[in-house]
């Protein structure tokens, strides 16, 4: 099953992302084929403010246990998450 993972950053965090960014990617390619996709929201001004992470996995629990495991959570870095199910049709 897919699901989507969109956080946003807590204000004036970006030196928390930056800081712990080399961490969240080996986090994310260490799931390897339940990564769908992965990358940063940006704000009107083209910086980081968020992410969207889409992951393969067998239910919500291992979706909310993967968002509990990653470096940027574990910062304390998001303001806001959201954990959905998601129906790729196109393309």
């Amino acid at each position: 099953m897919l699901f989507v993972i969109r956080c946003l950053d807590k204000k004036n965090h970006l030196p928390v992302r930056q800081e712990n960014r080399p961490a969240h990617v080996a986090y994310l390619k260490s799931f390897g084929e339940k990564l769908f996709a992965a990358g940063a929201i940006l704000d009107d001004n083209e910086m980081m403010c968020g992410s969207v992470v889409i992951l393969d996995v067998a239910d919500k629990a291992e979706a909310e246990a993967f968002a509990a495991g990653d470096p940027y959570a574990k910062a304390g870095l998001f303001e806001q998450r959201s954990i959905d199910r998601w129906n790729k049709v196109l393309p």
